[in-house]
């Protein structure tokens, strides 16, 4: 079996967090239990390019229950857990290429090796799988029925390829599942990223000026928890809608460039390019904090800030400190990468539970309903997404009320009203 990890040895350490995180994963746990039963991705061979972490380690273990032959690389070339990634070696019998810190040359190496497999279905998140299958492995589309994405940067990047008629095979958005982006996004972003920021600087936030760049799901779970951190949040936004969300929400709200002038915390999660930019960084404060939390590096214009910068030095683990013609002091956090990833553990486990619900059930419907999709980029089925939210409830041991026959009949007439 190929594969490519930064040591087998620590693959008993990952092993047990990964029984840590499946504590805390009732949902998938109960999808593995009927996958082993039914084999509903028996013959199958995926391609996954995700985070790797423990949680996926439960998403892949899962999978190869229902009978699919998985291949796993990294999302992200700082977002790998070492011992997870061993783990899965050793334990699972999973070929997994993933190294924490490799660099982009290996990234795309591993991207080719689980290419390499020849799948017949993809597992994205930030679409740079797909997007390398359709520029530079050309000769594998014909054998790809379809696919998921796990995250809106890679939705983003899939629409345009839709919409351009470049995309060869159907895919579904999986953050576009209520029971994803708006807990995944929103309590498991929030949480994971301020999680990221003080481990990588334990710094206080409470008394602090924190800017969140973006008020999407990310953005708002972000900004209620910095907020309930004691910090004082100020958002910026391009989306007149958004923007008067958050300033609804009880968030200052103005634009980037007087923003820059007053944050001693910054994040971006928009998705989109050189959000915070060198005129910004010009402005900034002496010992300004500047992280991401959005899918890939360029929310933040790094070239730009190298360009003022009369030195950089790494100054602790994730912290890159770039000192200005004038003395102040920049610091960058995780490379501008996901820093809840970078300098923490992603997400807790309880709530990728349901986004990695959708993905095994995604899968799953692809393989049974696939062959009448048209190219295009689809939403979840309904059901599945209240499905994993009925097993979640459940999970926690909490019910719900029913309609009664009554009810239905009133919600079903158009004749009675007062």
């Amino acid at each position: 079996m190929d594969f490519d990890v930064k040591d087998i040895r620590f693959a008993d350490e990952g092993k047990l967090r990964i029984e840590w995180a499946n504590q805390s994963m009732p949902v998938l746990n109960r999808i593995r239990e009927r996958f082993e039963k039914e084999k509903p991705l028996n013959g199958i061979r995926i391609a996954a390019c995700l985070h790797v972490t423990t949680e996926t380690a439960s998403l892949m273990q899962t999978l190869k229950a229902g009978g699919a032959e998985a291949f796993l690389c990294a999302s992200n070339p700082l977002s790998t857990q070492d011992d997870v990634a061993s783990s899965l070696v050793k334990h699972d019998e999973i070929p997994t290429f993933a190294i924490k810190g490799e660099d982009n040359e290996t990234y795309y190496k591993h991207i080719n090796a689980v290419l390499d497999s020849k799948p017949g279905y993809t597992m994205d998140d930030g679409a740079d799988l797909v997007s390398t299958l359709h520029s530079e492995r050309t000769e594998l589309l014909s054998g790809i029925k379809g696919g998921t994405e796990e995250t809106t940067t890679g939705i983003i990047r899939l629409r345009s390829m839709a919409a351009d008629g470049v995309l060869k095979y159907p895919i579904i958005a999986v953050n576009d599942a209520q029971t994803k982006h708006f807990f995944d996004n929103r309590y498991g972003t929030g949480q994971s990223t301020i999680d990221g920021i003080i481990r990588a600087t334990n710094r206080l936030l409470a008394g602090s000026t924190f800017v969140v760049c973006g008020y999407g799901w990310c953005g708002r779970g972000l900004a209620m928890r910095a907020r309930g951190m004691g910090a004082s949040v100020v958002v910026t936004e391009i989306d007149p809608l958004a923007a008067l969300e958050a300033v609804m929400d009880g968030f200052s709200l103005m634009p980037i460039e007087e923003a820059a002038k007053v944050g001693n915390f910054f994040c971006t999660v928009t998705g989109n390019i050189n959000v915070v930019r060198k005129e910004h960084f010009e402005v900034m404060k002496d010992g300004a904090i500047v992280s991401n939390s959005g899918h890939f590096n360029v929310e933040l214009d790094l070239d730009g800030l190298k360009s003022i910068s009369k030195s950089t030095r790494n100054i602790r683990p994730f912290v890159e400190e770039h000192v200005l013609e004038d003395g102040r002091r920049i610091n960058v956090l995780g490379e501008g990468r996901l820093i809840n990833l970078a300098a923490a553990e992603g997400h807790p486990s309880s709530v990728m539970d349901m986004s990695f619900a959708n993905q095994a059930l995604g899968i799953e419907y692809m393989v049974k309903s696939g062959a009448s999709l048209e190219t295009s980029v689809y939403p979840v089925p309904e059901e599945i997404d209240r499905q994993i939210a009925k097993e979640k409830l459940a999970a926690m041991g909490i019910g719900i009320d029913k309609l009664t026959p009554e009810q239905e009949e009133y919600l079903a007439s158009w004749t009675m009203g007062t």
